[in-house]
């Protein structure tokens, strides 16, 4: 992304990108509590472009863990691409330090994207043990959308939803990003660097709703407040 297109960008998200999110969220199935750790892969672009945020994507994932821990807790797998064909993925990990440990001994490179690799792998992993999510922070797409959308299908028939959070404002990616969340039967959301608390806590519910199920949510919502007490509100609609 080029310096003229971030000084284009939007102060912060609209009230309609929060609300359609919202929407997409509350049409999701029930997940009910297991008692065990929710299990998400925290998929993110770390090209060139987005260098700026990362250190604030490493922030805000820490309250993933956090708010998930009474429930039983979340295990989390980094997955991330930059430079050359380079992808990386981490063990599943615990606990917030050991993913922040990760997170900040990455650099961002210059490359193109690697979304496709993305959803393979998660397929590939949904293969071996319980997956109950899939969020993927990213600002742009150069792929065949056709392929993702296929992709997405697949890993919505296996009830995996696909949140999809966009930093920035490019149609081409907002177009993809889009299908690929509904195809997964998941939810998208555009965000930038004025609504960082926003994108903390939808993360934060999301993960909540993973480990905890509907009634977790509910508590989370009405403890935190703000966007996360509307996200149960849309839950609470259905």
């Amino acid at each position: 992304m080029s310096d003229r297109d971030r000084q284009q960008l939007p102060e912060r998200s609209s009230r309609a990108d929060i609300d359609a999110f919202l929407r997409q969220v509350a049409t999701l199935s029930r997940v009910k509590p297991t008692g065990r750790r929710g299990r998400l892969i925290f998929a993110m672009d770390a090209t060139a472009s987005r260098e700026r945020t990362w250190d604030r994507a490493s922030h805000i994932q820490s309250q993933m863990f956090q708010e998930t821990a009474a429930l039983g807790g979340l295990e989390i797998q980094l997955c991330f691409y930059r430079g050359y064909g380079e992808l990386e993925t981490s063990p599943w990990l615990t606990d917030t330090g050991a993913l922040q440990r990760q997170m900040t001994a990455v650099s961002c490179a210059a490359g193109y994207t690697q979304i496709e690799r993305i959803l393979a792998h998660t397929l590939e992993e949904i293969r071996n043990k319980r997956v109950n999510a899939l969020v993927f922070v990213g600002d742009c797409m150069e792929e065949d959308p056709d392929r993702l959308s296929h992709l997405a299908g697949q890993l919505g028939a296996l009830g995996v939803p696909g949140f999809v959070f966009q930093e920035g404002d490019d149609p081409i990616a907002e177009r993809s990003f889009r299908e690929i969340a509904r195809l997964s039967k998941g939810a998208y959301c555009r965000f930038d660097a004025q609504s960082a608390s926003q994108l903390r806590d939808l993360l934060s519910a999301v993960a909540v709703y993973a480990s905890g199920g509907r009634q977790a949510l509910e508590r989370f919502g009405k403890e935190r407040g703000g966007i996360a007490l509307q996200l149960t509100h849309e839950i609470d609609k259905r």
